[in-house]
């Protein structure tokens, strides 16, 4: 039996029951596709539902607001996946007519559609040709193969691309390509893998030559910076006792863009309370004096692919209003990184 056979065949006996794998259609292909970059399948299956829910069809997120986007997926990370999720629904709906492009290199075209997610959608949906690589598949291929080629440099990328494409099912490209995925993630596990009951363990290099835990090889990773984040949580109380605080949207290409946030001072170190009596003017216009204290007494170090954010969070509070001012029982409306969701749950305002 070949290599692409018994992989197909333990796909049918073990694949998993996942909401997507119930239809061809290319509108829930690509969704779960942009969803499972970089998350986890347990991660991203309520997401995928909850999306599906609320826009059923290409044209109901084409027409909804970038901020009902971004509020769904809170949580989520990677937050331009969402952005390029609404622009290429958009793009669809205006220069497609409502019907994803049939082709891998009409599917390219799309935004924040790359060659792993154009594969996939032409080979499940339009049964095209086309090799799938993520992770999952690098991995297999690594070990079985016993190529220490790194996955990450540009040679590796082409030769892996070549490789699995060489290796395609001649019959079944749909199931076989999501066999693959679903044989990385399942059987041949980062950590741990099931090498004795393993249908590919006669011919696996990897296996033979005791390198199971040492493939895939990657390059070493960016170095990771370290921010600092003091965020500034007005609590301020009006004459008529509405209680407000203030969010500010992010802007620039830089992380969570679009997102809301509190009022942010970055310093270049972990902040004092005397620092930032002296600082949060810079940030605030605040005519009224506030009192000033910290809530988390531990820094809350929120860590991201390429930043530690290491945060604070002041609490500042005055008997007084704001023209930023947002009545506090509307927090919950705007779409925030998960780290300003957390604090929320956590202050109960």
């Amino acid at each position: 039996m070949s290599f692409s056979d018994k992989i197909l065949n333990w796909y049918q006996q073990n694949k998993r029951d996942l909401p997507w794998r119930s239809t061809n259609n290319p509108y829930n292909i690509w969704l779960s596709e942009i969803m499972l970059q970089q998350t986890r399948v347990a991660q991203g299956t309520p997401y995928y539902l909850k999306f599906i829910e609320a826009f059923p069809t290409v044209e109901d997120m084409a027409n909804a607001s970038e901020e009902q986007i971004l509020k769904l997926w809170q949580g989520l990370g990677y937050y331009s996946r969402a952005r390029n999720l609404h622009a290429t629904s958009k793009m669809i709906v205006a220069d497609y007519g409502g019907k994803f492009p049939n082709t891998y290199k009409e599917l390219l075209k799309l935004k924040g559609v790359g060659d792993y997610t154009a594969s996939a959608i032409a080979s499940i949906c339009f049964n095209e040709p086309q090799a799938v690589v993520d992770g999952n598949v690098y991995r297999v291929l690594a070990r079985y193969f016993g190529i220490d080629k790194p996955i990450n440099g540009t040679e590796g990328v082409k030769y892996f691309k070549t490789l699995a494409q060489e290796l395609l099912h001649k019959n079944n490209v749909r199931d076989y390509n999501q066999g693959i995925m679903e044989f990385g993630a399942i059987q041949c596990a980062p950590k741990n893998p099931y090498c004795l009951h393993c249908p590919l363990n006669d011919g696996c290099i990897a296996l033979k030559e005791g390198k199971v835990n040492v493939l895939p090889v990657k390059l070493k990773k960016t170095k990771v910076r370290n921010r600092y984040f003091n965020y500034l949580v007005p609590v301020l109380i009006d004459n008529k006792g509405n209680k407000q605080s203030i969010l500010r949207q992010r802007k620039g290409k830089g992380i969570w863009q679009n997102l809301w946030e509190f009022p942010l001072l970055e310093s270049e170190s972990e902040f004092t309370l005397e620092q930032i009596e002296n600082e949060y003017t810079r940030i605030i216009d605040f005519n009224e004096k506030v009192s000033i204290r910290l809530f988390n007494t531990k820094t809350v170090v929120h860590k991201l692919s390429h930043q530690h954010l290491n945060t604070k969070f002041w609490i500042l509070e005055g008997n007084f209003s704001s023209k930023e001012g947002v009545s506090t029982a509307e927090l919950e409306k705007f779409p925030v990184p998960v780290l300003i969701a957390d604090f929320m749950k956590a202050f109960k305002f």
